[in-house]
């Protein structure tokens, strides 16, 4: 299918007015196909040659003003058009197919109860596998729906729906209200015998749907997920000037969903991941929370005001990124959402902005120059680094400028589609600051910006000197603790400052008295740049980081810490800090850590890129060990499960057994240190485990299926079974994945939990034969599967446990030779990078 270039976009935008599409799906014709039929009324400016995008399984019927165009002319995903000026109205019916990779419409048959649902998820370029449109999202037009399915289904789309009888007992017709004008990416629908929540807030109908297998967990949920989400339309009404701009809200759990949440207009569609079988922390609670307020900051930023071209994707998502995060903080409970930003998310932003693949947040255009390129650039960058910028935009411009500036790009905009420099040009319309200059900097440039302070003192004052590695303006706090008797690290003085490029890349400041115990740069996390600390500030760090307060306010010592578990991250990342040493760290501060994201944080990266990548084989198990005492030691010293603490070292102390004796023993009392329950989660969980450790077989996996038949358990069960060191079951799990033959393909969810399964470190002797085999057959399954699961392959499907020379000489390799398509190649690249990294951690082992 190729790839629509901006060139092409631009022309058709040039050449086209779209007005209305009438779209009308039949989902009663088997397990393979739906039919579908598409009629777009548009005007041609001028005559001329373009082309309307549909990918079917078979292609019936094509009229074009009445007069038939023959079906065999489709060429690819390409219908071409020759347009006299004037008004034309084109009719497309075709069956199309049902995925099975969370693209298009996608069907899903819950193996728990034997229902079926589908939905879908037609971002960036998917609608043609859906129904015929000029697919772009430059050319929004108003959509008018109707949808057949199964009498006992209900179907939900972006607008207000009427259900109406068809004639026969088994089918009903959904009738929906005509959208406003949107663009195609953001056209949906869900069908299923839903299990649903409604209610009415502000005039509009709310409601809340899931699969009928998870309408208990909806249901002990709904309180809550529906009182976030009216405090959020509360607080963005608030703050913008235009009102919510469609007539309903809906959000649907969806199964075996590729992303987060789809702010479709009216229809938000979730991971169902975010309905919890089991027990979960606070933290992933508001992580569920920050994703609802993000998907609704959309339907102003993205679905009310789109963007012209794909190299604006920052003006979607960076912004739904900073308002989700903000808004929930200052709306609902969750009053330390940054916390959770800066340790989790932020990261994300740096790591993605220090591999060869880095962009610009607000890439050139031409730098865009088609929709497969586009589709590579919703990453940390997009997200992270842009939301981080924000935040420092903000910061600098104050909040009140930004959302002057915010409003007038909405009321300039509305239905329309919009660039940077629209929403620049209102940025500058709300200030006096040089905000165009601002954005070069920010948005049009690359890398990590790195900020390390000098400190030199005299008898009775200090001076501090920033050397700045970048060329970005920063305003940023400064953080002077000191500590007390008591052994605290308390707040001296907090001083902001702006660090300008025109003053070169050292800046001065001077002050009285004695230097500080510790001083940090960026504390409170107001820019986006790595930090270093000065030798005192470091040791004193290592000695009381868990004794810090913040200040008055409680949150801003989560957030201070977290700025020093990131710089030490990203220390141990560049191979300025041996791995043992921030092992070292977090046995001695993380069991007095009272913030759970931080917690999370902190063992995720110990556990994950610690242990598994950083460390060398023979010091695997002394790493694993420390982070089993630190473990031990979050049990004991954590008087309130409330927190999460106890459930996340759980988890943390599941995944780092050596030996399986505890773990049967858990198994078979059925709770965990901790008198935590063993619920389905923690035994699929404690299951994994075992498998890798050889402490199960095939036998247990398929009784534990038994007991939980779900289809999180069958992702479980294929996580085991890949799991088990045994050259079968390597093998079994390998054709799984990559033989085209093998029937039926994986789904995207359970191709992923395969490959989460498969690449153990505990295995490396099991598991070298088959690198070469990867990257020969992970470029074959992208070219047959498409863009989704090439980006599972690889993620999750890289051998990132076998850090090694061989690993990465073989990725490079393939990189030169094999051909990868453009989704496969970027991970690779990326993962490649990682592995380098984790290489040069290595080398600074014991140092």
């Amino acid at each position: 299918m190729p790839a629509l270039t901006r060139d092409e976009a631009q022309n058709r935008a040039r050449l086209l007015d779209v007005h209305h599409c009438t779209v009308d799906l039949d989902l009663t014709r088997g397990d393979e196909h739906f039919a579908s039929t598409a009629v777009i009324r548009f005007t041609a400016r001028t005559d001329g040659d373009t082309f309307v995008e549909i990918k079917p399984a078979t292609l019936h019927r094509i009229t074009l003003d009445g007069t038939h165009i023959d079906p065999a002319r489709l060429d690819d995903n390409r219908i071409p058009l020759q347009l006299n000026a004037g008004q034309h109205e084109l009719r497309v019916e075709a069956d199309m197919r049902y995925s099975r990779t969370g693209e298009g419409m996608h069907r899903f048959t819950d193996p728990a109860d034997g229902e079926t649902y589908t939905y879908t998820q037609l971002f960036m370029e998917d609608v043609q596998r859906v129904f015929a449109a000029f697919d772009q999202p430059d050319l929004k037009a108003v959509f008018e729906a109707s949808v057949t399915a199964p009498a006992q289904w209900t179907v939900l789309g972006n607008a207000i729906a009427t259900p109406t009888p068809t004639g026969q007992d088994t089918t009903t017709r959904w009738q929906f209200a005509p959208t406003q004008p949107i663009s195609t990416y953001l056209v949906a629908f869900a069908a299923g015998p839903w299990h649903s929540v409604r209610t009415q807030h502000a005039g509009l109908p709310f409601g809340l749907h899931c699969r009928r297998s998870l309408a208990p967990y909806l249901d002990a949920d709904a309180t809550e997920i529906l009182d976030i989400t009216r405090r959020c339309y509360d607080r963005y009404h608030e703050l913008f000037d235009e009102p919510y701009p469609f007539d309903s809200y809906d959000q649907a759990f969806v199964p075996e969903f590729n992303a987060g949440a789809m702010e479709n207009p009216g229809l938000v569609t979730f991971r169902d991941e975010f309905l919890h079988r089991s027990a979960v922390t606070d933290t992933e609670r508001q992580l569920r929370g920050i994703v609802i307020a993000h998907e609704m900051a959309h339907m102003w930023f993205g679905d009310l005001v789109t963007l012209t071209w794909w190299d604006d994707i920052w003006l979607n998502e960076s912004f739904a990124e900073y308002m989700g995060y903000q808004v929930l903080g200052e709306a609902t409970r969750f009053t330390d959402t940054w916390t959770g930003f800066a340790i989790d998310r932020k990261s994300w932003g740096y790591d993605a902005d220090q591999r060869p693949s880095t962009h610009p947040v607000a890439p050139a255009t031409d730098a865009v120059h088609d929709t497969s390129q586009a589709m590579l650039n919703f990453d940390g960058i997009s997200y992270a680094k842009g939301a981080s910028a924000l935040r420092q935009l903000v910061a600098w411009l104050g909040e009140k400028d930004f959302l002057a500036g915010i409003n007038d790009h909405f009321a300039r905009h509305r239905f329309a589609n919009a660039t940077l420099a629209d929403f620049i040009d209102s940025l500058a319309r709300a200030t006096t600051r040089d905000v165009h200059a601002w954005a070069e900097r920010w948005l049009r440039t690359t890398g990590v910006d790195t900020l390390t302070p000098d400190i030199t003192t005299t008898a009775d004052a200090w001076h501090l000197t920033v050397r700045h590695q970048g060329i970005r303006p920063h305003h940023l706090a400064i953080g002077l603790y000191d500590e007390t008797p008591t052994g605290q690290l308390a707040l001296r003085e907090r001083v902001e400052t702006d660090l300008t490029p025109e003053t070169g890349s050292d800046h001065a400041l001077h002050f009285t008295g004695p230097r500080p115990a510790l001083l940090l740069l960026n504390d409170q996390d107001l820019t986006y740049a790595k930090v270093r600390l000065d030798h005192t500030s470091w040791n004193t760090a290592l000695r009381s980081l868990s004794r810090l307060d913040g200040g008055d306010n409680g949150a801003d010592g989560a957030l201070t810490r977290a700025v020093l578990w990131n710089a030490a991250r990203d220390m141990v990342r560049d191979g300025e800090l041996a791995p043992e040493r921030y092992l070292d760290a977090a046995r001695a501060h993380l069991p007095h850590e009272n913030d759970n994201a931080i917690v999370q944080g902190v063992l995720a990266f110990a556990r994950t890129h610690i242990a598994d990548h950083c460390t060398t084989p023979a010091d695997r198990p002394t790493a694993l060990a420390t982070i089993t005492t630190l473990c031990h030691d979050l049990l004991h010293r954590t008087d309130s499960p409330a927190t999460g603490v106890r459930l996340t070292a759980v988890r943390a102390l599941i995944d780092s057994a050596t030996d399986p004796r505890p773990l049967q023993d858990w198994l078979r009392e059925g709770t965990t240190p901790g008198t935590i329950p063993l619920d389905p989660e923690l035994r699929w969980r404690v299951l994994a485990r075992l498998a890798v450790l050889g402490a199960i077989d095939e036998n247990d996996i398929t009784a534990e299926l038994t007991r939980d038949p779900s289809a999180t358990g069958q992702e479980g069960a294929a996580r085991c079974r890949a799991s088990l060191p045994d050259p079968t079951a390597k093998e079994a799990a390998w054709h799984a994945m990559y033989d085209p033959q093998h029937r039926p393909e994986l789904s995207n969810y359970l191709f992923a939990a395969t490959a989460q399964g498969f690449w153990r470190a505990e295995q490396p002797d099991l598991l070298r034969p088959y690198v070469e085999r990867y990257y020969h057959d992970a470029v074959a399954l992208a070219a047959r599967r498409g863009p989704a699961i090439a980006a599972l392959a690889g993620r999750q499907g890289f051998p990132h446990t076998l850090v090694e020379h061989r690993t990465l000489h073989l990725g490079e390799e393939c990189l030169r030779t094999g051909e990868p398509g453009p989704s496969l190649r970027r991970h690779l690249a990326d993962q490649l990078d990682d592995l380098r990294r984790a290489l040069t951690a290595r080398t600074a082992q014991h140092r």
